[in-house]
């Protein structure tokens, strides 16, 4: 039997506050355990919450950018269930009134078609806290500090139908919320991370599978491990005779496997009704017109726009553009040097982006700022280098050890492109191989790599390459 997948992810995107949703505690990454949960997070008798208004702010501008319906009236109410991390004993969220609902994104599979994915809903709620297993022998530590985050909760629509395809949706989403500046997106320190609802039917079967729930995937590849161990798992117990039963799992990196966490919940476990110390949240047009005026520039519309301005490939905008750092670095470099796209986009690409994996860094922390780099390739535009003595040039640079000019005077790397020494050269070489330019007038005119190898490594990589193969090939056709 031929099997179709059908999977839907949650995923959840804490919000870039300096607070957290309903107190003024500090939402600072990194703290000592317990040293950030004031009275309003722990639940105290007599404390009461206070809506933070950036959030709202935040997801509208979520709303808008992924084509969805911003709620003028929505409402929190209390999802009631008992874990020790959850200190009120239930967790302030939204339910049948969410923010933001019914939207949209297209994603890029990989055969280059495009396909949409529906947003159900995405809703604001409170973070609970964190159990700390790991250094308790046989107890478990709580820490509530990231009790009371702000939480973005995206729910898609069941349109992926693979494992590829949720990363690729994951990883879109990932770079929106960075673009919009909503979210730092670092999945380890738990700022992104996702449900993965997975179900399969019989290929052509309307009615959904039944499904289960992988809780808490906190990478793109662990999602993708996940999803496609389920699905086997499922496959596998549906043609044995057997029945999935509905239910939340947790995956396991180590063994790449999914195992049985709990039954899974429905919405009347949780007993939700509206939270009575909170107003319902009204969003006006005037508010969400102020927000559609400073939204930036998203990435699709800027891969077009590369691609148009810079005369890039589809291929080198889609990398640049994915994140939102890179491509401002690509286009304050491309601005130093003088508009020149393909050759500043391929150092972006390669040897900027290698030098970042090989040291562990992320782009805001190069040694080599956009300036530095558009300066270095306007001496690769201008013939003062050639490109291979620049990449000597850019290690020295990314070592600190001064501007690219200062480097290429220092180390005395100016090109030479003057046509009468180059000649001279270039004579010498013809000179001390006279069987090699017999072949090469013999009809082996592959030989002129081997002269050209032999007046750079005569002039120690300083002649410039283009000059070089005219003159060659002007002197052994003469």
């Amino acid at each position: 039997m031929e099997w179709e997948t059908v999977i839907g992810l949650e995923i959840h995107t804490q919000l870039a506050t300096k607070s957290k949703i309903f107190s003024g505690a500090s939402t600072t990454y990194g703290a000592e355990p317990n040293t950030q949960a004031c009275a309003v997070d722990l639940g105290l008798p007599g404390v009461l919450p206070v809506l933070n208004a950036e959030v709202v702010r935040m997801a509208a501008m979520f709303g808008l950018a992924t084509h969805s319906t911003v709620a003028p009236r929505s409402v929190f109410a209390r999802k009631n269930y008992f874990y020790p991390d959850l200190p009120k004993g239930y967790q302030i969220s939204q339910f049948e009134l969410p923010i933001v609902h019914h939207g949209y994104l297209d994603i890029e599979l990989e055969d280059g078609r495009s396909k949409r994915i529906g947003i159900t809903r995405a809703h604001l709620e409170e973070d609970a806290g964190k159990s700390l297993h790991e250094a308790y022998l046989g107890k478990t530590g709580i820490d509530l500090n990231r009790a009371g985050t702000p939480l973005l909760e995206i729910v898609s629509e069941p349109d992926i139908r693979s494992a590829r395809e949720a990363v690729a949706y994951m990883k879109k989403i990932h770079s929106l919320v960075r673009y919009l500046g909503i979210s730092d997106g670092n999945m380890q320190e738990g700022s992104f991370r996702c449900d993965a609802n997975v179900s399969v039917r019989p290929k052509g079967q309307q009615a959904f599978g039944t499904r289960t729930e992988i809780k808490n995937i906190n990478s793109f590849r662990f999602v993708e491990q996940a999803i496609n161990y389920e699905v086997e798992r499922q496959i596998l117990l549906l043609e044995g005779g057997g029945t999935v039963v509905q239910e939340t799992r947790l995956f396991d990196p180590d063994k790449h496997e999914t195992r049985s966490m709990r039954s899974k919940e429905e919405a009347n476990d949780y007993r939700y009704f509206p939270d009575p110390d909170l107003l319902p949240v009204e969003v006006d047009e005037a508010f969400l017109a102020s927000i559609r005026d400073s939204l930036p520039e998203l990435s699709d519309a800027r891969k077009t726009r590369l691609v148009s301005d810079y005369g890039l490939s589809e291929y080198d905008a889609g990398i640049l553009t994915a994140s939102r750092e890179l491509a401002d670095y690509f286009e304050s470099a491309v601005n130093a040097a003088a508009g020149a796209g393909k050759l500043t986009a391929n150092w972006v690409i390669g040897e900027l982006s290698a030098a970042l994996r090989r040291d562990d860094r992320e782009i805001k922390d190069s040694p080599v700022d956009a300036a530095a780099l558009g300066s270095l390739l306007l001496r690769i535009e201008d013939g003062t280098i050639s490109g291979k003595l620049a990449k000597q040039v850019f290690e020295a640079m990314w070592k600190g050890e001064g501007s690219a000019d200062e480097i290429i005077e220092q180390q005395g790397l100016k090109q030479i492109s003057d046509a009468s020494a180059i000649t001279g050269i270039i004579r010498e070489v013809l000179g001390k191989n006279p069987a090699q330019v017999e072949q090469y007038r013999a009809g082996q005119v592959k030989l002129i790599a081997f002269f050209v190898g032999q007046v750079m490594k005569a002039t120690q990589g300083k002649a410039n390459p283009q000059q070089v193969n005219e003159l060659l090939r002007k002197l052994l056709d003469s």
